[in-house]
């Protein structure tokens, strides 16, 4: 387990600022560039794991990269180069403060509120008579508010982020139908690889120009939910769990040992044999994402090659 990135504390030239996020750590270089180093920390319930998990960062950091490419026809965004496996530069942004989640399919939070007897999900009306990982007639929008670091995103409703001033009128609808365009090239993607993409969320910033483009990361199995599509339908008939291509495995392994995040819960122990099986498990979704095998990164030292390459690059 020594061979992962859980914490950085480099100081590269121009270096204004560092913010650590749950998962990623974003150098702010002369306040115009951004260097963003996907760490190997797995975050669950809004909670960072004890222990990182090996080339997750990497897998994450080339999913995100591989979907802005293939999506920068449809929505301006971030990236301006990679020049290291866990590593993404891109334009210094003014983030929105909401993340932007669309969801498919009747899964993951959602249907907790739904078996709960809700049928409002962040103002938005969700229909009588669905099971759990049935398709909505349409796409709906669920936004949420980007929590400060430890606490948990939370739900909230277009018109209240509107009320509260959060993003403006003309803002939001670009944001909207952004959002939607994501989403339905993502369900392009997936579905030429067997897949289905059942929910997702996107984040927005703006450029200094005013530029809104698409930051962090797209379509990775941490920001996203998948299905194989095979098999899909019968398991639904049959009101069987589906078969999932996402970090869920995690949450659901989680919950079977007491913990969801809540208060004066512990997280469980996670044997290295735990761990080796959620890396594993994590290959498995680039590879099935990507549509291609999964090339490891030199781990030997893996501090020392993130900063030798960042620093050849701003060098440049």
């Amino acid at each position: 387990m020594s061979n992962t990135i859980i914490s950085s504390d480099f100081n590269f030239p121009g270096q204004v600022s560092v913010y650590k996020g749950k998962v990623r750590e974003v150098y702010n270089i002369n306040d115009d560039l951004l260097v963003m180093i996907a760490t190997d920390r797995l975050s669950a319930f809004d909670v960072v794991m004890p222990k990182g998990i090996p080339y997750k960062g990497q897998i994450l950091n080339q999913i995100a990269t591989k979907m802005m490419k293939q999506t920068e026809d449809l929505v301006p965004n971030w990236l301006i180069d990679t020049p290291d496996p866990n590593v993404a530069v891109g334009h210094l942004c003014e983030p929105f403060k909401v993340e932007m989640v669309i969801r498919g399919y009747l899964s993951g939070h959602a249907a907790r509120e739904y078996k709960a007897g809700r049928r409002l999900l962040c103002g938005v009306p969700m229909p009588e008579g669905m099971i759990e990982n049935d398709k909505f007639p349409e796409p709906i929008i669920t936004p949420a508010t980007k929590a400060e670091k430890g606490d948990h995103d939370e739900d909230i409703s277009r018109e209240d982020i509107l009320a509260k001033g959060i993003v403006s009128e003309e803002d939001y609808v670009q944001l909207e139908h952004y959002t939607r365009a994501l989403f339905q090239r993502g369900t392009e993607i997936a579905e030429e690889r067997g897949l289905i993409l059942v929910d997702t969320k996107y984040e927005f910033g703006k450029t200094k120009d005013g530029e809104i483009v698409l930051i962090d990361e797209i379509h990775t199995p941490d920001s996203s939910r998948y299905f194989y599509a095979e098999g899909y339908e019968e398991r639904q008939a049959k009101a069987e769990p589906q078969k999932q291509l996402s970090k869920e495995f995690v949450r659901q392994w989680l919950i079977s040992n007491g913990f969801q995040g809540l208060d004066g819960q512990q997280v469980p122990f996670m044997s290295d044999e735990y761990i080796d099986t959620v890396s594993d498990r994590y290959i498995e979704l680039y590879e099935n994402i990507a549509g291609e095998s999964f090339d490891k990164a030199d781990l030997s030292n893996i501090h020392q090659r993130i900063e030798e390459n960042v620093l050849s690059y701003l060098q440049k």
